[in-house]
Order: structure tokens, then sequence, then C-alpha cells
């Protein structure tokens, strides 16, 4: 199957390193996100705001070029452009590696958080392994 149709069809990866496209700016990365799923305007705002609420401190840097935010920052933008395709699965590559753990515990609180309220699955590949099962409904 084409990665884009997997995309489509709800199963989006995102990457160990916070992969960003560090020369645009956090929102247009978000936007890129957007793209496969060919959003109206109205719409790409719409879920702008969405990502915005559950990462408030990507908002404040919306202007800034990803590659110059933290670590952490560059986290959520990727995994805000994840969300920004409306996935029903994410999976998720060691999102805590080289993070500070106050903002490990804030990424893993926003992802139970997507969990309960939009139903998003994550699969997790951790190594942290105690952040990872104190968050999670499964553990292998």
């Amino acid at each position: 199957v084409d990665p884009s149709q997997r995309v489509r069809q709800g199963m989006v990866h995102v990457l160990e390193g916070r992969h960003v496209f560090g020369q645009l700016s956090v929102e247009d990365n978000l936007r890129s996100g957007g793209f496969v799923r060919r959003l109206s305007r109205k719409a790409m705002e719409h879920d702008l705001e969405r990502i915005y609420a559950w990462f408030p401190r990507l908002k404040t840097k919306r202007h800034t070029r990803a590659g110059l935010t933290s670590g952490g920052e560059q986290q959520m933008v990727a995994i805000g452009r994840a969300l920004m395709t409306r996935p029903t699965l994410v999976l998720l590559d060691e999102p805590s590696m080289g993070l500070a753990p106050m903002i490990v515990q804030e990424i893993f609180e926003i992802i139970a958080q997507l969990n309960r309220e939009q139903q998003v699955s994550f699969l997790v590949a951790e190594q942290n392994i105690n952040v990872a099962l104190n968050y999670a409904s499964h553990g292998y």
C-alpha cells in the first residue's frame, strides 16, 4: 500500500529524533501535515487551532523557524504535524529521546489526553520504560 494511502487510512509515524523542516516556521510545519487531507483554508485553520489547544507553547512560537525551537518544542511540532492528518493510530518512536524530564511528562500527558478525548491510539517504542508504562494501557 502506498504510504500516503496509509496516512489517509489513519496511520501516521513520528520518527525518532524530532524530524522537523528546520527552515520552515512552526505553523508551516504543522500545515504540511494537513496537505494529505487536502483541507480547505477554513478546515486547516480549525485543525491548527486544535493543535495549538493541545500544545499551547507552539502557538506562541507559530512564526518561529522550527529549527530554532527547543528539542521539546520540535517534538511537539513533529507530533502536531502527525495529528494534522487526523489519525486513528500514531506510531511514536522514542518520543522522550534527549528531552528534559518535565518536557517528557508534558508530552506524555498530552498523548494520554488525546487517547482519552479523541480516541487516538498510540503505539510507542520508548527506552524510558517507567514513563511509558506510567501512561500506557498495555505494555510489551
